[in-house]
């Protein structure tokens, strides 16, 4: 018998973020979430996700195991200003047994019916700036701290139940020999000249503050078409700022802008923290912290974590500065391989920006979608 309870306490909070620990236990992919990280992000008192989305957190138990976890999570704003009658499910976690699977999604369900919400979609977070989607190929390859890994039966479990695909997105990478500067080196001369634009580095991370709110509103407005996407708020602003721009070498945050100071164009690259935490065990202490900084200072792997154009200047070309800031940055520090986080296999003109890298998909994940 299945038995799904819950987990409104702290107790059972931790029993949830724990879980995966057991599943992938040994699993040379898997990639283990910082444990205090997932607890805040639960915590309804320091996520400000929660000023516009409610969540629950359900974990199921079969002869008194747990064997599967969800959470079932409805973004208001996304309801009420984008009229998206939809309910999301994420963290979901279970082991091979389809049942698992029917039960936890019963509770998504519960809480999208009782809402008078007419589908269900996910795996995914609270908003875009979340994990999304199961991975669907690319299961021999490492994950990363931004993205969720998973057995290749999540796939057939939620094909079976009826589910179809929404979304799909498509990781990328290239070897930075790959990059050959010409492509972007006399253009980017070129464009900066004709609309009076120049690069912003930084060394220091309290340097980059000044600026953040400002490219949070740009994150927002370069975004805004893609189907999927609910812009962030002035309070995830903060919060974002507090938890992430700290946590970025400052060399790896690039801005563009124009004569008046305004900016155009940004991009946030990180190093990759994957096998550091997989050495941190979900854990800061003792050593934790030790891994992720040695990461941050000897990573010779990237990620492009979020890049940003001004409408306005979309076509512009003006990613060939961005490009040309990265590649001295780079160099400098030996790095030997780019990849790149999900993006929409429909956003068309993200990829175009990448074609002259000859990048290879390495591996493809997908919301999916059913009717309540």
């Amino acid at each position: 018998m299945i038995n799904i309870i819950e987990a409104n306490t702290k107790s059972l909070l931790k029993d949830f973020v724990k879980f995966p620990f057991t599943l992938y236990k040994d699993n040379p992919y898997w990639v283990p979430p910082l444990i205090q990280d997932e607890m805040e992000t639960f915590d309804k008192t320091k996520n400000p996700a929660f000023s516009s989305a409610e969540a629950y957190f359900y974990i199921a138990y079969k002869d008194n195991k747990i064997v599967g976890r969800i959470a079932a999570i409805i973004n208001w704003d996304e309801v009420n200003d984008q009229e998206k009658k939809k309910v999301r499910f994420g963290w979901w976690e279970v082991i091979d047994d389809i049942e698992v699977t029917k039960a936890l999604l019963e509770k998504v369900y519960e809480l999208g019916r009782k809402s008078n919400l007419e589908y269900v979609e996910g795996p995914m977070g609270f908003s875009n700036l979340d994990k999304v989607g199961v991975v669907t190929e690319g299961f021999d390859e490492i994950g990363s701290m931004i993205t969720w890994y998973n057995y290749p039966y999540y796939k057939e479990h939620l094909e079976k139940l009826g589910y179809i695909k929404e979304k799909e997105y498509l990781e990328n990478k290239f070897p930075f020999s790959n990059v050959n500067p010409d492509f972007f080196f006399k253009a980017q001369e070129l464009i900066k000249k004709r609309y009076s634009l120049r690069p912003i580095n930084f060394t220091k991370t309290k340097d980059i503050m000044p600026y953040v709110d400002e490219m949070f509103d740009l994150f927002n407005s370069s975004y805004a078409s893609l189907s999927s996407f609910v812009a962030i708020t002035d309070v995830q602003k903060e919060y974002f700022k507090k938890k992430y721009i700290g946590f970025i070498n400052p060399e790896y945050i690039k801005f563009v802008v124009d004569k008046d100071n305004k900016i155009v164009a940004f991009s946030i690259v990180m190093p990759s923290f994957g096998q550091a935490l997989q050495k941190a065990k979900g854990k800061l202490f003792p050593f934790g912290f030790y891994h992720l900084l040695k990461a941050k200072k000897e990573s010779k792997e990237v990620l492009f974590y979020l890049i940003g154009v001004d409408p306005e200047y979309q076509s512009k070309g003006v990613t060939a500065v961005i490009f040309n800031e990265y590649y001295h940055t780079f160099k400098e520090l030996g790095i030997k391989e780019c990849v790149r986080t999900p993006e929409l296999e429909d956003n068309t003109a993200i990829h175009n920006i990448w074609k002259h890298f000859d990048p290879v998909t390495f591996r493809r994940r997908r919301t999916y979608k059913k009717d309540l």
